[in-house]
């Protein structure tokens, strides 16, 4: 290695800190490196600064991840660490998904003081959240209650709660995990109630495309179980819309080589909802998610999709 230490882009959130220390544990174990040959760099992105107002209304996903591809293609870092489910499908050019760990627990938990599910709690309740797929699935599950926005990191939400600016909330269960925070989850919503988010519960990391030795270091912590499933819930999602302003889930699993592919779009309001199932050989997962993408636009037709835009 060379004297200046390996440094690892992330944004600065308790989760994707934890996110990034444990890629970070993962490289010095796998390559027998010492702690002062890697070091994290936080980097404050658009997303982080925007606290007040949906995210949706200035962008999307896409700045979660803006400042930190800059600093990647500058070579201010060597690799960045994201969240999934927070990378937009289409990367900047000269940036590939190098590595995608183990995925963990895909499914959504339910928070609440007031009711121990989803389902218990009372006509009229308020639902906070942030995300346009919750909302909508919410919304279809229990057409009475009402959402509100919710946004910060998992801590933030948890004392909005507390707070009582809102009767409940969903989160990831997977970043509750990687907080200690499962204690907060009162149920698990199952992924047949609740399809969660496209890549929910994956870690990736991102490097430049031509940096050979970067690339290397990491085929170490690649998960192919993992990247396969998110490839080809990120083909379904390219295929759609796929920004914030849509309400889109999906969840590819493995079984026997068989990989089986759930999928669904929704209005946000919930009154209006299309789903699609595709199963088919893993080692197509790509084309198998591309062709879901494009059956569920089919079957959802025009004047649906101009009604999102």
């Amino acid at each position: 290695m060379s004297a200046s230490p390996l440094l690892i882009g992330t944004r600065g959130s308790p989760l994707a800190l934890w996110q990034a220390r444990h890629v970070l544990a993962r490289l010095i174990e796998a390559h027998e490196l010492t702690e002062c040959e890697a070091d994290l760099s936080v980097i404050t992105t658009s997303g982080d600064r925007i606290k007040d107002k949906p995210l949706r209304e200035f962008g999307g996903k896409g700045l979660f991840t803006k400042e930190i591809d800059e600093a990647l293609l500058r070579g201010d870092v060597a690799m960045a660490v994201h969240s999934m489910k927070d990378l937009p499908t289409d990367l900047p050019a000269r940036l590939c998904i190098a590595a995608v760990l183990t995925r963990a627990d895909v499914r959504d938990a339910f928070i609440s003081n007031k009711a121990p599910s989803l389902a218990d709690l009372a006509p009229g309740a308020t639902v906070g959240t942030s995300s346009l797929r919750r909302q909508a699935q919410v919304k279809r599950l229990r057409p009475d209650l009402r959402v509100i926005d919710f946004r910060g990191n998992v801590e933030t939400r948890l004392r909005k709660l507390d707070e009582g600016k809102a009767d409940a909330t969903l989160l990831a269960l997977a970043g509750l995990e990687r907080l200690g925070l499962t204690s907060h989850a009162t149920s698990i919503l199952s992924t047949e109630e609740m399809l969660p988010a496209v890549a929910q519960g994956a870690i990736g990391v991102t490097c430049r495309s031509d940096d050979a030795k970067t690339r290397e270091l990491l085929v170490a912590l690649n998960d192919e179980r993992a990247a396969t499933t998110v490839a080809c819930e990120r083909a379904f999602l390219g295929r759609l819309d796929g920004s914030c302003k849509t309400p889109i889930a999906g969840l590819a699993e493995i079984e026997g080589g068989i990989l089986r592919l759930r999928g669904l779009m929704l209005a946000p309001d919930g009154t209006e909802s299309y789903g699609v199932e595709v199963t088919g050989a893993a080692e197509h997962a790509t084309k198998l998610g591309a062709d879901a993408g494009k059956e569920l636009v089919a079957r959802a037709g025009q004047e649906f999709l101009a009604k999102l835009t």
